[in-house]
């Protein structure tokens, strides 16, 4: 099955992500996506840091990555997004695809909940996003 993305982040790798083997450690494709998550974020006016301020905290309650193919120092690519909700939790697939071949770099998807003033719950900041990206 084939993912629809509705949003997509360039990078480049950089010499100090790799470790002896040459290829990027594994802990290093977590940053991508995560940083891909928070530009997501910002694209749309949402700041991470201020969702914190008012007391909305999402969280990774679960996460799977599917090593497909290696990057290494130098490498350009792009990690692909899209969200969807599913019950309380909000479920990115996310993607990385080398630069500019396109080959499957990773496979992921990242489960997350928010914590809103201590309690888990919906954000209608998250169900307002989704429900724009949906129209």
């Amino acid at each position: 099955m084939k993912t629809a993305y509705s949003f997509e982040l360039e990078m480049k790798v950089r010499d100090y992500e790799c470790d002896l083997q040459g290829i990027v450690n594994n802990a290093n494709y977590q940053h991508y996506i995560e940083h891909t998550r928070h530009e997501f974020l910002t694209a749309h006016g949402i700041s991470f840091a201020q969702l914190h301020k008012e007391g909305i905290d999402p969280v990774v309650v679960r996460l799977s990555m599917a090593f497909k193919t290696p990057l290494t120092s130098g490498d350009k690519f792009v990690c692909k997004l899209n969200v969807v909700k599913e019950g309380i939790k909000y479920v990115f697939q996310q993607d990385i695809f080398r630069l500019p071949d396109m080959k499957c770099c990773i496979k992921s998807q990242v489960e997350t909940v928010c914590i809103v003033n201590g309690r888990l719950n919906t954000c209608e900041i998250f169900d307002q996003l989704l429900s724009q990206h949906n129209e």
